[in-house]
């Protein structure tokens, strides 16, 4: 159970009675909060770690939101973002799916709306960072595959001798794909489990952190041998498991 006394959200909004009705109606549910008014400053108040998960709008002066989406996630911050914007059509959703938001609400939007998606974003994003215990205690320590050692406890993975850092995503994905490993994972399937979607514009979200992915699996992404595409159906993990820790 998510403890709200303890959660703190960083509210990313020029509109100054946008911000303060926000602040206002959070700190009201039992959530602490922290404003910015631009995309610098809110860049700047997400890298310092007080946040748990921050709201964030695209249309920011300074900094646009989505630039301020994608610093972050280049730098390995995986804090829960809610993309909050006036923009909702489906290209300016998937655009921002795809650079690692977990959730996207178009304004305007109702109160309860907005408290619902913050629980289901904090309740996804806790269990993720939990990950290895309970259900998934099938998949954690260290595993050992051909010319690839994962990590769980660090979600990192050693390819040829070298370290690379695993996103949450990408180590959910993986995650999924080696506890079904052998069988066929659809996109649809990724979508549910890993990002808690029913329906999105586009599984393009999913093929793309699927090529990210590759990239630091595989010593040819032309050709794959850890995670292949099955076409028309989805992702297999193929790779043979040699020994875990």
């Amino acid at each position: 159970m998510t403890n709200l006394a303890e959660t703190c959200i960083l509210v990313i909004e020029d509109e100054p009675d946008l911000r303060a009705g926000l602040q206002h109606n959070l700190e009201a549910e039992g959530f602490k909060v922290i404003t910015a008014a631009d995309g610098r400053e809110g860049l700047r108040k997400a890298k310092e770690g007080a946040a748990s998960l921050v709201l964030l709008d695209l249309m920011l002066p300074g900094m646009p939101g989505l630039e301020v989406l994608r610093n972050l996630r280049e730098i390995g911050r995986e804090i829960p973002i809610i993309i909050v914007s006036a923009k909702g059509q489906d290209r300016d959703k998937v655009q921002g799916l795809e650079l690692g938001a977990d959730d996207y609400l178009t304004k305007p939007f109702g109160l309860s709306e907005l408290l619902a998606r913050i629980r289901a974003v904090l309740r996804r994003t806790q269990v993720g960072a939990k990950a290895g215990v309970g259900e998934k205690a099938t998949v954690g320590g260290v595993m050992k595959f051909p010319n690839l050692v994962i990590d769980w406890r660090r979600f990192t993975i050693q390819r040829d001798d070298e370290e690379i850092q695993l996103s949450r995503y990408e180590a959910e994905i993986l995650r999924m794909l080696i506890e079904r490993r052998g069988e066929v994972v659809s996109r649809q399937d990724l979508l549910r489990k890993v990002w808690g979607y029913v329906h999105l514009p586009t599984t393009r979200t999913v093929d793309n952190h699927i090529a990210r992915l590759r990239k630091k699996l595989e010593r040819d992404v032309n050709a794959p041998v850890h995670v292949v595409t099955v076409h028309g159906l989805g992702y297999r993990f193929e790779s043979q498991l040699l020994g875990a820790s």
